[in-house]
């Protein structure tokens, strides 16, 4: 049984527009087990039809009980227009299958600025970013690193941990599917990108529904997977010394009319 949330917004389909297929389809290696199971395995196919996958789902006590489903487009980007759209069309479908015997309240978000890493093309696409992992399966005797986050090689991710001790090496190879949790740390390089990517996404979605005029032929559509760390600025320019000041203007007279200038050399 389900306490409906209050919408007042119509629009129509969000995800109008290319949609990678493959992205859409892939799997997450990170699942919920017991009762968040049988929510993810009602809303991720109803997601998946709508262009959207579904991150992580997350259930707890807060105001009775509170599910939390966190989806994103296969971009990696999500609005406030996509949550609405998500909600109006799970509502009606968990109402029917009714997962959670006990009244609940549903959420809709985006996974965060700081969000969990659910899928092998996450670990790809914020490679260069500071995360946090914590495995199921113990490496090298811990469960739990920092670092910064390397490139995806077989089945497995690069990290270059910051928390080391004297006589550990700081490069760890782990296997992803050992993984328990991993989730981005908030840095300004995180930030910077993330509303990149917001932007990018918003103009997107405004050109394809047609209330935003389409780019001109010869922009060029930025690339999601750079960075946008700042560019260094540029030095200045040593600037010469000024030629018109008050003492190159008396020394100019004193030349006209052919004065002696006791200060220069013989």
């Amino acid at each position: 049984m389900q306490v409906r949330p209050t919408l007042t917004l119509d629009m129509t389909d969000p995800t109008a527009g290319s949609v990678d297929t493959d992205l859409l389809a892939e799997p997450r290696l990170v699942v919920e087990p017991g009762m968040a199971a049988r929510v993810s395995a009602v809303a991720g196919p109803v997601l998946q039809g709508m262009g959207y996958r579904l991150v992580r789902i997350k259930i707890s006590g807060e105001f009775g009980c509170t599910v939390q489903i966190m989806a994103e487009r296969p971009d990696g980007s999500m609005q406030i227009d996509d949550c609405e759209a998500i909600s109006r069309a799970l509502s009606p479908v968990l109402d029917v299958a009714d997962p959670i015997e006990r009244a609940y309240r549903l959420e809709i978000s985006s996974p965060g600025i700081d969000r969990p890493l659910v899928r092998r093309s996450d670990f790809e696409r914020y490679a260069g970013h500071l995360v946090k992992i914590e495995m199921a399966v113990a490496h090298q005797g811990r469960k739990r690193f920092r670092g910064t986050l390397g490139g995806v090689e077989g089945d497995a991710v690069h990290l270059h941990r910051d928390d080391i001790r004297a006589g550990e090496d700081p490069d760890v190879v782990l296997v992803m599917e050992d993984i328990a949790d991993a989730r981005l740390v908030l840095t300004d390089e995180l930030i910077a990108e993330s509303m990149r990517r917001g932007k990018a996404a918003e103009r997107e979605l405004k050109q394809n529904l047609g209330l935003a005029p389409p780019p001109p032929p010869y922009a060029r559509k930025s690339d999601p997977a750079k960075s946008n760390k700042p560019k260094p600025k540029p030095k200045p320019e040593k600037k010469s010394a000024p030629k018109n000041t008050k003492e190159h203007r008396l020394a100019a007279e004193r030349l006209r009319r052919g004065e002696f200038d006791p200060t220069e050399g013989d």
